[in-house]
């Protein structure tokens, strides 16, 4: 296991500055591969929209981290003949902050906000009555001098993504007309991803192997074209024309990328939670502890991957290997013949 990556960018499925510029970006709804049933009905509305001559209605994109949010975001922007502006919650700290980037947007611009379930609650106050009356309201003075004025805004687009709902309060939800949920993609999906994204950065890359890459990409688009690039990387210096299956075999095995998909810190999750609990159940806190890893990386990006294979299951107690699986793993992650065992995990 020298080779795994730990928390490295083929697990971290968050979006990082190379992502842009290293990756094909899709131009229109025809060249975003995938989520069919959103994109058709996004499609729709942008359509009627512009058949309107006037905004989208705000949009409310929720779903795992990794799966296209930002760049559906742009996509529907270019295809309304818009202008995108690009921000985080995190970013937006005070009331003023908000208000600076809502003044200077022009008619049917598109703001984007991501992780907006983070918003601090005075900001998202201020959202309310620029998404529905596109107006601001401030306070200008202090005291008994104080008073409030009402800032116009060009009609607008909010465009916000979430990967927790939960989160969001109940009154920035309804201002939004259209919400969408964003799914896993399957393995044939994502291996056109990998083709698409092999042919922007001129590599030869056979079908068979973009769909062993689509096999191991966890369900997200972002980390099948992190592959592609590492494997790209393998291919040149080891001297290899063409990106075959035999290729990128090695560069999983290389980056330490099973035929689960499992990288290092997948299954130190699962070993620590066989050798060292007798297959759990076993809390979150506790396996972050032994594995050295804090618990919002591993709730976000290990466990919903595990748990989608089957290879972990949550309970009231704690995180537990599901009984079906346990041979498995124990044959995988410590070798030999457990089947004697069995009854241990039962």
């Amino acid at each position: 296991m020298s080779n795994d990556l730990g928390m490295g960018e083929l697990l971290d499925a968050r979006e990082k500055s190379e992502d842009n510029a290293a990756t094909f970006e899709p131009k229109n709804f025809a060249e975003y591969l995938g989520q069919k049933n959103v994109k058709e009905k996004l499609e729709l509305y942008v359509k009627a929209a512009s058949m309107r001559n006037a905004p989208l209605d705000h949009l409310l994109l929720f779903g795992p981290p990794g799966l296209g949010k930002t760049t559906l975001a742009r996509v529907i922007t270019k295809e309304l003949g818009a202008t995108l502006k690009i921000t985080s919650a995190p970013a937006l700290e005070r009331g003023g902050d908000l208000v600076a980037i809502l003044s200077n947007l022009s008619e049917r611009d598109v703001l984007f906000i991501d992780e907006i379930h983070r918003l601090p609650k005075i900001v998202e106050e201020i959202l309310y009555s620029a998404m529905e009356n596109f107006c601001v309201d401030m306070i200008v003075g202090q005291g008994a001098g104080a008073k409030s004025i009402r800032l116009p805004l060009e009609p607008f687009t909010l465009i916000g993504a979430t990967t927790r709902t939960a989160l969001l309060s109940g009154p920035l939800q309804t201002r939004f007309g259209i919400v969408e949920r964003l799914d896993f993609y399957e393995a044939d999906e994502l291996a056109d991803i990998a083709i698409q994204n092999a042919k922007f950065a001129d590599v030869a890359l056979e079908k068979d192997a973009a769909l062993v890459i689509g096999s191991r990409a966890r369900g997200t688009p972002r980390i099948a074209k992190r592959i592609v690039r590492r494997v790209q990387d393998f291919a040149l210096v080891k001297g290899h024309a063409n990106v075959s299956v035999p290729v990128v075999e090695e560069a999983l095995q290389f980056l330490g990328i099973d035929e689960d998909g499992m990288n290092k810190l997948d299954r130190a999750i699962l070993l620590h939670i066989l050798r060292d609990f007798d297959g759990g159940p076993v809390g979150l806190e506790t396996i972050a502890a032994v594995t050295g890893e804090d618990k919002d990386t591993i709730e976000d990006f290990c466990e919903p991957f595990l748990i989608r294979g089957g290879f972990l299951q949550k309970t009231v107690r704690g995180r537990k290997i599901p009984a079906s699986k346990v041979l498995y793993l124990r044959r995988k992650l410590l070798g030999g013949d457990w089947a004697t065992q069995a009854s241990l995990f039962e």
